[in-house]
């Protein structure tokens, strides 16, 4: 039977010739992730009656949420999880100030081709960038993890997306996810595995592709999942990993099918995209660039584990070189890893941004989620260039949060309005 990738990674991780759509079956994943929600897994855990986790070596514990913790509440919750992890003897633990779990993790060679990453975060659809597969499950179902290493799943649906063209100048892989989205809808790729294929990503950076199976999450996607390459490979190798046959062997294995049954196949022109916007307060209210064109904004921020990569970095330092954030408004930067802070600092790229009139924060997720480092007053527009902007998302219920690329987030930082980099640069 022709198998699309989410049919064979799962049968082969359930140690079963073939699997379909709707079957159910026993997953073991290779890592188990979960963060600042660890204290409360761990209470579950333990209410279970268990006084040790199955396989300590899969689980993979990164504080990252509230990271440095606002509150004392906060820091206890640390304090609590970073005791488990040594009763526990768990070697996968990152403290403050590593980053955010989903780079982390890939930076520290947790992720590659073939790995099964069940992740107790909704954007564990991450690692499908990798030629992995990721879900996000909860806590309760990380604690049963924690105690009989396995979970059951469904087995997904497969959704195709085809992405042919070339991308125009100032136009980037976060544009064509909000344009999927926007086009799919919120609901879109409820339960579904989103494969992306087609020649656009062969002239896309591995950080570019990440944003991909991130962005997916927003589109109700179980996994997502983009065609490993050479692009995919080198990276791997540039975090210091060498086992490109295993790599490359496992993504030959778990290659779809010519004739494998897609849910839907949808094919995106990317020579046809502008920037894209998300509108409040749903991400997939998607506007062009120039229909939002003008609006006033307060804050600008550029991190998460979507966009919060060196690249990203990068082209926000060539935008602000030499001018100025406007007045009365902010420009906060979070970098998704002390890796990815530490070679922007190499580079020169914190001097020209600080220069600017930003702000620089430690690695994490900062306000994100809505619990410190940004948090907007009522009232205030912020752009972003994380994942979801619905209403209190950033810790505000009377706010107003825009997605976009980092180029255009940082371009309105200097403007003090939405603009196109064009307007700036």
């Amino acid at each position: 039977m022709n198998q699309t990738f989410v049919e064979k990674i799962l049968a082969r991780n359930a140690g079963l010739s073939e699997v379909t759509p709707g079957q159910i079956i026993d997953a073991t994943p290779d890592v188990a992730l979960s963060h600042d929600n660890s204290a409360a897994i761990a209470k579950i855990f333990r209410s279970l009656g268990q006084a040790r986790v199955k396989y300590p070596d899969r689980l993979a514990i990164a504080l990252d949420h509230a990271a440095p913790p606002p509150t004392t509440q906060h820091a206890q919750n640390h304090a609590e999880i970073r005791q488990f992890v040594a009763e526990q003897t768990i070697p996968h633990f990152f403290d403050v100030g590593r980053g955010v779990c989903h780079q982390v993790l890939c930076e520290e060679g947790l992720i590659y081709p073939g790995v099964v990453v069940l992740g107790a975060d909704s954007h564990s659809t991450h690692y499908g960038a990798l030629g992995a597969f990721g879900a996000g499950i909860g806590r309760s179902e990380m604690a049963a993890i924690w105690a009989i290493g396995q979970l059951w799943l469904r087995v997904p649906e497969s959704i195709k997306i085809m992405l042919k063209g070339k991308l125009n100048s100032w136009v980037t892989s976060k544009d064509v996810a909000l344009t999927v989205i926007g086009q799919l809808g919120a609901d879109g790729g409820l339960y579904a595995s989103v494969e992306f294929h087609g020649a656009a990503l062969s002239s896309m950076s591995m950080e570019s592709r990440f944003v991909f199976p991130n962005m997916m999450a927003e589109m109700g996607a179980k996994n997502a999942w983009v065609a490993p390459d050479e692009v995919t490979f080198a990276w791997l190798e540039g975090q210091g990993i060498h086992q490109r046959e295993k790599w490359v062997a496992a993504s030959r294995e778990l290659w779809p099918d010519d004739g494998a049954n897609y849910a839907a196949t949808y094919t995106f022109d990317v020579s046809t995209i502008e920037p894209q916007i998300a509108c409040p307060h749903t991400v997939d209210n998607v506007k062009p660039l120039s229909a939002v064109s003008g609006t006033k904004i307060n804050q600008a921020f550029l991190g998460t584990c979507t966009n919060g990569r060196l690249e990203d970095i990068a082209v926000a330092a060539k935008i602000v070189a030499g001018r100025r954030v406007a007045p009365g408004t902010r420009f906060i930067i979070i970098p998704a890893s002390s890796q990815i802070y530490l070679a922007a600092l190499r580079a020169g790229y914190i001097e020209t941004l600080l220069e600017a009139g930003a702000i620089f924060e430690s690695p994490g997720c900062g306000p994100c989620m809505g619990n410190h480092l940004g948090i907007p007053a009522p009232g205030e527009v912020s752009i972003s260039t994380a994942n979801r902007n619905f209403k209190g998302r950033m810790g505000t219920r009377d706010a107003e949060v825009y997605l976009a690329s980092p180029a255009v987030v940082a371009a309105s930082a200097i403007a003090g309005q939405i603009v196109h980099p064009t307007q700036i640069y």
